[in-house]
């Protein structure tokens, strides 16, 4: 049986991550209260936000504002769009 969480961003029990996404408190504090499904939206939004506003991860305040926007979209605050992206079309 797979691990279950109850997760911060939806509101309740769904399965868990395998281990912390990354080394240290905030990992495992991700690992105790983030689905794998809000984890999966997260990394799908980080990419867009990366590619659309150019972000270089070598410069810590892209870094330090990823971090933000992480925090906001696991929430469930509002946190920012990626401007010009436009969703796949799956009715195709």
């Amino acid at each position: 049986m797979s691990r279950t969480v109850f997760c911060q961003k939806y509101q309740q029990e769904l399965e868990g991550l395998d281990a912390p996404p990354f080394p240290g408190p905030k990992g495992e504090e991700i690992f105790n209260q983030v689905s794998r499904k809000a984890w999966a939206e997260w990394t799908e939004h980080q990419t867009r936000l990366i590619n659309e506003k150019h972000l270089n991860m070598m410069d810590m305040q892209a870094r330090k504002y990823l971090t933000e926007q992480r925090a906001k979209f696991l929430s469930g605050d509002d946190y920012d769009k990626a401007e010009g992206y436009v969703p796949e079309n799956k009715d195709k």
